[in-house]
């Protein structure tokens, strides 16, 4: 049975336009990981989804940009 938490855990891309959540775990190689972290996309960090799609928009931290995430990367988020 998945409890609450789990329900909540969805991939960052999967977010709607103005939905909010927090950055729960960036998973990829080495390099990767660490640019994201670099921009902000670090577990802890607030999220908001601006406009989806490939690119999307995101506000991370209070600062907004664009973001192509490559398909070996994945951010698992936690919605509200």
């Amino acid at each position: 049975m998945l409890d609450q938490v789990s329900m909540n855990l969805v991939p960052l891309e999967l977010l709607k336009s103005g939905e909010r959540a927090e950055i729960l775990e960036v998973d990829g190689g080495s390099e990767d990981v660490h640019r994201l972290a670099e921009l902000g996309i670090q577990s802890g960090a607030a999220v908001e989804m601006v406009q989806p799609g490939t690119p999307c928009i995101l506000t991370v931290n209070d600062r907004r940009f664009t973001l192509r995430l490559d398909p070996a990367v994945m951010v698992l988020v936690r919605t509200a």
